[in-house]
């Protein structure tokens, strides 16, 4: 990663987000913020078995507004693309794919060695041992996020928008019955029976895969990160839209109108291929995209239409280094759970039993992952009082 800024850039850490602050949309940061801030408290409950369910992810088909999370990011992602892409025309194609790769590269590697931390272990005889590289986790949520741009950012780049739009209609369309045809006859879209589980065992093994469903199944897999590109093509369109026509009224009702259209398609849509966050769905992508549309266009009409910016700021402080601020929160959380308080008690279990839990075995668990997002918070804040915007 390279040096910290301390420019007057509006610089985020999201891929394509660097840029002035003359450009930027307000609306589309505090949007982009409000995703890390609630990505940090849905990912550190207090006690993941009392977190209250609207916390939690849908167990498998179904949505929640936890599920909202990711998908998010992503239209978050094609949002801060949307910015610096019209630059990319004045500039050699062999510098714009250096940059493309390094940033799809960067954020890969920052997620596989997020996986890794903290790299040592406690072997059996007591002794510190190098985590073995052969168990550790390959995919996951910034890898999917680096996957996601980079060929979002390809087929935008060389197709432009309209056909990169079919294109991520073509994935969807087609999404549905790859895991009907490769997927077990009995059940092709139950967890164990999936084609997004074959594949990834073929390709990586039991060992670089996620456990915590209870068996290697990977919510992040090589398959089911084809139609995610669809979420950052989408907001890819809708960043740009808010751009031309964003700030009218007409603009808004057509952004809020797409949102709902996209939602009716996916109510539809669920009937024969139900929305499902850990397979991707293509249905989850539409209800999710839609849902996004909706959310910036609430957004935009309290800040633009009735000028209500007081509350903005807050957001802000998470949007401005949205990539920094959540891996803090991931390294925190693996630190105190790799530290003791007494014997056998990690750090974050025992600050939830002897504080938080007296709240109340729910409420404490969401009083620990307020706190534990206020800190990262004031974090975020100590950078942009400086003017410090950590970029990939």
């Amino acid at each position: 990663m390279p040096p910290l800024s301390a420019s007057s850039l509006s610089a985020s850490s999201l891929p394509g987000s660097s840029l002035s602050a003359s450009k930027r949309f307000l609306a589309l940061d505090v949007f982009r913020g409000m995703t890390i801030c609630f990505m940090i408290i849905v990912n550190t409950p207090g006690n993941g078995l009392y977190a209250y369910s609207p916390l939690n992810h849908a167990a498998w088909n179904g949505f929640t507004p936890t599920d909202l999370v990711f998908p998010s990011f992503l239209f978050a992602v094609g949002n801060a693309m949307s910015f610096v892409m019209s630059r990319w025309d004045q500039l050699p194609q062999s510098q714009v794919l250096a940059k493309i790769g390094k940033r799809t590269f960067l954020i890969f590697l920052l997620g596989y060695l997020m996986y890794w931390f903290p790299f040592f272990e406690t072997g059996e005889n007591g002794h510190l041992t190098l985590s073995p590289i052969s168990h550790t986790r390959i995919l996951g949520v910034l890898q999917r996020i680096a996957l996601a741009y980079g060929i979002a950012s390809l087929l935008l780049y060389y197709a432009k928008p309209k056909v990169s739009l079919a294109i991520a209609v073509a994935i969807l369309l087609l999404y549905w019955p790859v895991l009907f045809w490769f997927g077990d006859p009995a059940g092709p879209l139950s967890m164990t029976g999936n084609a997004v589980i074959k594949l990834d065992k073929w390709l990586m093994g039991d060992n670089h895969m996620y456990h915590g469903e209870g068996i290697a199944f990977d919510p992040e897999g090589w398959l089911s990160t084809l139609p995610a590109v669809a979420n950052v093509i989408g907001g890819y369109l809708a960043g740009r839209f808010v751009q031309q026509k964003g700030k009218t009224y007409e603009g808004l009702a057509k952004l809020l109108l797409t949102g709902f259209a996209l939602l009716t398609v996916a109510y539809f849509w669920d009937l024969l291929f139900p929305i499902n966050k850990k397979l991707w769905t293509s249905s989850f992508v539409v209800y999710t995209v839609g849902l996004d549309c909706i959310i910036l266009s609430s957004i935009i009409y309290l800040i633009d239409f009735r000028n209500k910016t007081g509350w903005t700021y807050f957001f802000q402080v998470f949007g401005k280094n949205p990539l920094f601020i959540y891996l803090l929160s991931e390294l925190g959380a693996t630190l105190l759970y790799t530290f003791t308080a007494a014997p056998h008690t990690p750090v974050y279990n025992w600050i939830y039993d002897n504080i938080y839990r007296h709240a109340g075995l729910s409420f404490g668990s969401l009083l620990f992952s307020l706190s534990f997002m206020m800190i990262c918070w004031l974090v975020g804040l100590f950078l942009d009082k400086r003017k410090i915007y950590v970029r990939v």
